[in-house]
């Protein structure tokens, strides 16, 4: 009878495990459902209609039709497609250029030339058009820019220089757009290099230093390669982000004058939703995910190359 009593707490404690892993398990299942059911209806669902829709014309009002790669043969002809997509990429070259440059060469000057105090307030300060809307910033920037009324003109007047067209020439344009976005955007890449720097150690630069290294060659030979990782973030991100800049142009110049300004994300918005293209506009944008696919890989690729990895 003793033995019979033992075994009876033994043998439920197997059962009682399984049910405990059992609720565990449900209570796992009830926490990430939310996120996997909000991920399949807003972005696998998405991705996978936008595929198939590149292959069928549709403008909502009648049925689909299945046309095949049509719609891909149709955007390589498109001159509007091939502008729009050439002036994305000098955008990323240009603008990309700007903002690593811009937020490295700060991320350097605050931490090596400022107190701790300035430079945290300058962290915060750089960082603040981040948060803003690129709308309302773009905004702000067209009444700035404004070739009759704009403070930049009016300050030109002051000093003896003529009204320049800011928005209605393409030069024009094309630098208030470059200069919108790289303000707004430097901030996120300038962070990540002052995260970079203090990762540094302080003792390469005092070797540097012993061994009469300038000031530059510190910059070139010790702070870039030791930030390389840093700088490959960056760049991938930064470059991403480009290449779907909408906001921006369409803000400030809805693309002109004439097809200047126009972008890649600017002729998806437009084939979908003024001409009702929705199958160009899902062809367009799957050609601008593969460019965004690719130049990705081609970075990680080259990556091999200057990435120093301590």
């Amino acid at each position: 009878m003793v033995t019979t009593d033992l075994a009876a707490p033994k043998a439920a404690a197997p059962q009682t495990r399984r049910r405990t892993h059992r609720a565990e398990r449900l209570l796992a299942v009830a926490f990430l459902a939310p996120t996997v059911i909000g991920m399949a209806l807003f972005v696998l669902l998405p991705i996978v209609a936008s595929l198939l829709l590149a292959f069928f014309r549709w403008d909502i009002i009648t049925s689909p039709e299945f046309v095949g790669f049509d719609n891909f043969v149709d955007i390589g002809a498109d001159p509007t497609v091939r502008v729009a997509f050439i002036n994305t990429i000098l955008f990323v070259v240009i603008a990309v250029t700007l903002q690593l440059a811009v937020a490295l060469g700060l991320a350097v000057l605050l931490e090596t030339k400022m107190p701790r105090l300035l430079a945290s307030f300058f962290r915060s300060a750089f960082f603040f058009p981040l948060i803003l809307s690129a709308a309302s910033v773009s905004l702000v920037a067209s009444y700035l820019f404004n070739q009759d009324f704009g403070l930049v003109n009016v300050i030109l007047g002051w000093v003896g220089l003529p009204n320049v067209p800011w928005l209605t020439s393409s030069a024009g344009a094309v630098t208030v757009v470059i200069a919108v976005y790289v303000w707004q955007n430097f901030g996120f890449s300038f962070l990540l290099f002052v995260g970079g720097l203090a990762n540094v150690p302080r003792e390469v630069y005092e070797a540097a230093s012993m061994d009469g290294a300038s000031g530059w060659h510190r910059f070139t030979r010790v702070t870039l390669p030791m930030i390389s990782p840093t700088i490959l973030v960056a760049s991938v991100m930064a470059i991403i982000s480009a290449l779907q800049i909408f906001d921006q142009p369409y803000v400030l110049t809805r693309g002109g004058p004439g097809d200047s300004t126009r972008t890649a994300v600017m002729v998806i918005f437009q084939s979908a939703f003024r001409e009702l293209e929705f199958g160009k506009a899902s062809a367009i944008g799957i050609v601008l995910t593969l460019i965004i696919i690719g130049a990705t890989y081609a970075q990680f690729r080259l990556s091999r190359r200057f990435v120093f990895y301590q």
